[in-house]
């Protein structure tokens, strides 16, 4: 019989969750899900429910990996919140199945996962697009999001300088504290990214922050927030001008606004590039955009169970 599922909370996903042990699998799982195996991957588009009242939705974003054994299922909320507001933008919850019995073996506060796996996955499309050489990074947005995005990208790539921009100067200053120095603070988010070779979007607009005559040629996109049919985060002219890859070319095509509103062809899954079956294109402007996948979560919350077990195991036993 099996026993009750375990919890595990947000300061012990910190403890357990590094991104040199998570790129890896996100990379491998990628790849798995563009090559359409029902055997390595099963994953449905998002099914969202609107919460008007409150100007969100719910998500549910189920994945089954039958060659690793893995189920898992993760309810988020979004919302459309006010500037100012104290309220979360995002929450989400993990469940981890076991296939075989159908019983739940983990509950997973989702935000470090979300915000991990989410940033790991664009700084895997910044590995795969961007040019050689790169040294500035900017990053519009100055949320949970931006933040594990810095983390990543400075962990992963050697960047000689790094500019962030926000819609308020306090939120500016309080990611500067955050990031513990190194980054530059701007006025404007066409300061932040002329000249920039890699430009991450990480806000809660749903009207375009970006604009393709201020992104220079060969610059790389990873444009993260915007996640329904009718919100924007960058305009017609990038999105028309540049290649546009997607992690999910079915999640992209039915809830970016960016990629449905701009009628900008998705030229390629992440995936794709990683299975070598579609080129990365580092010498044009690349646009990745992230909707964020069920696997992702997956794999991401396996690692989790896997890390925070084998601690749990190592912990002494104190014999009375």
């Amino acid at each position: 019989m099996a026993g009750p599922p375990v919890i595990i909370w947000q300061q012990e996903i910190e403890r357990v969750l590094r991104y040199r042990d998570l790129v890896p699998r996100l990379q491998d799982a990628l790849g798995k899900f563009s090559r359409r195996d029902g055997a390595a991957v099963l994953q449905p588009v998002r099914t969202a429910v609107p919460l008007q009242k409150h100007r969100g939705f719910m998500g549910l974003m189920p994945a089954y990996m039958e060659g690793d054994g893995v189920l898992s299922a993760k309810l988020v909320c979004f919302y459309k919140r006010e500037e100012g507001s104290t309220l979360p933008a995002v929450q989400a919850t993990v469940v981890l199945l076991d296939p075989e019995r159908g019983n739940v073996k983990a509950v997973m506060d989702g935000e470090v996962i979300t915000a991990m796996r989410t940033a790991a996955v664009s700084a895997i499309s910044a590995k795969l697009l961007m040019a050689p050489g790169a040294e500035v990074l900017a990053i519009l947005g100055t949320g949970t999001q931006a933040l594990s995005h810095f983390n990543v990208f400075t962990e992963m790539f050697s960047f000689k300088e790094v500019r962030v921009w926000s819609q308020t100067q306090e939120n500016v200053e309080r990611f500067v504290r955050s990031a513990g120095g190194g980054v530059r603070g701007c006025g404007s988010a066409e300061e932040a990214v002329r000249g920039a070779d890699v430009i991450v979007t990480a806000t809660r607009s749903t009207e375009p922050v970006l604009y393709g005559q201020w992104v220079k040629a060969g610059a790389h996109v990873a444009a993260v927030g915007a996640c329904r049919p009718d919100w924007r985060e960058l305009d017609d002219m990038l999105m028309q001008s540049a290649v546009v890859y997607a992690d999910s070319r079915e999640g992209a095509l039915s809830e970016s606004g960016d990629v449905i509103l701009s009628g900008a062809e998705v030229f390629a899954e992440l995936g794709d590039v990683i299975n070598g079956t579609k080129p990365a294109e580092r010498e044009k402007t690349t646009v990745f955009k992230s909707l964020g996948m069920g696997v992702e979560d997956a794999v991401s919350a396996q690692l989790v169970f896997e890390q925070w077990t084998a601690k749990e195991t190592m912990r002494p036993v104190l014999d009375f």
